[in-house]
């Protein structure tokens, strides 16, 4: 008699969702550099456009044979891909990185909060959500916060939730090929209005490298590496170890941006590191 499969490691998948996080805020640093050129809007569209051109040829997704449910899925994993991109990039051309990643991040602490079951699963989300409130301005520079660009990454926060439940189901039924097409459903979605706001502009030769950098950093690669991570971790390990985005974040405003942390953020950082580390080892756990 064979031995009893031994349940998977969560280890190499919070392996690649942590060079998925790492690669997707540097490379939102970089896209910064875009914004005088062509604005929010055109920077958007030219690293979705360019994801989608590099994940075609790579994962092939013609070779799928979807049905009608699962073309509805990939075009909604799709769209909910390209709105947080867009809305986001709008939002951190007004506030700073760290804070508008905080705010986004209450996207995917919802799903964690709607899927967990276990009180353990809430106590290392409710020290995440602890980390997050203190990350994010209060009082007067909190006033001081553009409420556009807040707006913009709540907004994004919602798009990453619903992200997160069509990227699991696509994965899940129709494997890492939905990905490529996702990203085709996404850059048609926000070209649009990166047209309309950068006009020609957005089709600049010069651009072309820094572009080109933008989508392999902050799409191509990191949205890559999360189809795999959502078909190897629950939605609410998957949700609350995704606290670890403002951290990536404000680490790469400081170092690319200058945006500097206080003493009390830092301690901030420390419990988001430590509420992801225990939902992770804590699921490890659970599931032998």
């Amino acid at each position: 008699m064979s031995a009893p499969d031994r349940p998977a490691s969560p280890v190499v998948p919070v392996l690649l969702l942590l060079i998925a996080m790492a690669s997707l805020q540097g490379g939102a640093s970089l896209a910064k550099s875009l914004f005088p050129a062509v604005g929010a809007q055109g920077t958007a569209a030219l690293r979705l456009l360019f994801s989608a051109l590099i994940l075609l040829p790579i994962l092939q997704p013609w070779r799928l044979r979807l049905p009608a449910e699962g073309w509805r899925i990939v075009a909604l994993y799709g769209l909910t891909l390209g709105g947080m991109n867009l809305m986001f990039y709008m939002s951190i051309s007004t506030i700073p990185l760290g804070i508008a990643v905080a705010l986004e991040f209450t996207g995917p602490l919802a799903v964690a909060v709607f899927t967990s079951r276990r009180l353990l699963d809430f106590a290392w989300i409710g020290l995440a959500a602890i980390g997050l409130v203190v990350l994010i301005p209060h009082g007067d520079d909190l006033a001081a916060l553009d409420p556009v660009g807040v707006a913009y990454a709540l907004g994004a926060g919602v798009c990453w939730a619903l992200y997160i439940v069509f990227g699991q189901r696509a994965g899940l039924r129709y494997g890492p090929r939905t990905v490529a097409l996702a990203a085709a459903f996404a850059a048609l979605a926000v070209l649009p209005f990166g047209i309309a706001s950068a006009g020609s502009a957005l089709f600049s030769a010069q651009l072309l490298p820094a572009a080109v950098a933008v989508a392999v950093l902050s799409s191509a690669l990191p949205y890559a590496l999360e189809v795999v991570v959502l078909t190897r971790l629950p939605a609410r390990t998957f949700g609350t170890l995704l606290s670890l985005e403002p951290v990536f974040g404000a680490i790469s405003g400081l170092l690319f941006l200058g945006e500097a942390l206080s003493l009390t953020q830092w301690g901030a950082v420390a419990a988001i590191v430590t509420a992801s580390a225990g939902i992770t080892l804590t699921a490890s756990r659970g599931k032998r």
